[in-house]
């Protein structure tokens, strides 16, 4: 295959991709068969096994597809805010932002799916790893309070998990976005000095 040609099919991947999230965010992804899915993209099911060998790893490989995604565009995000606490309300908002498009359905698919919830709870870890980073980052500057950042962050963690396991929604009502956008309110003004 020349350059040309690989550049072509790695565009059509990605493109592919993009549309299965597209269509998963909106619609979730339990009820599809790979001939829905086939039907839906307007492609072959040999295309879709071209991207995955069966349903699982597809939903798998579509779940990395919108982390991946998200977790570029929340970096970006942070990377134009300065301070402390902007950074971390920062990254949280942005977070939350990513999951607005996630239907209610996707989110229940995702929670009861061992492939997908697999994904969602790593991405979790990460994030609660990024936040303690980053109060540790202001603690160290002198921006936040003295707080045990790791203790901070394990809270926060506990919180991720449980907007991941859909319990937020079911006790509050909230949507997962609304639900990280509360969680960046309460943790900086909790922290700031």
């Amino acid at each position: 295959m020349t350059r040309a040609g690989a550049r072509r099919t790695t565009a059509r991947r990605a493109q592919l991709f993009d549309e299965l999230v597209a269509l998963f965010l909106a619609e979730g992804f339990a009820h599809f068969t790979l001939d829905d899915i086939a039907s839906r993209l307007r492609c072959s099911k040999s295309t879709l096994y071209a991207l995955a060998e069966n349903k699982d790893r597809l939903v798998h490989a579509v779940t990395v597809h919108f982390f991946r995604g998200a977790t570029e565009r929340v970096e970006a995000e942070l990377a134009g805010s300065a301070g402390a606490e902007a950074r971390i309300r920062t990254y949280l908002e942005s977070v939350g932002r990513q999951l607005e498009p996630a239907s209610p359905r996707f989110m229940e698919d995702m929670a009861a799916t061992s492939v997908a919830r697999e994904v969602y709870e790593r991405n979790t870890r990460l994030a609660a790893e990024r936040v303690r980073s980053l109060i540790s980052e202001g603690v160290a500057s002198g921006e936040l309070r003295d707080v045990h950042a790791a203790f901070v962050a394990d809270v926060v963690a506990s919180v991720m998990v449980r907007i991941q396991q859909r319990e937020v929604a079911a006790a509050t009502g909230l949507a997962d976005a609304q639900a990280y956008r509360e969680l960046a309110t309460l943790l900086t003004h909790g922290l700031t000095v």
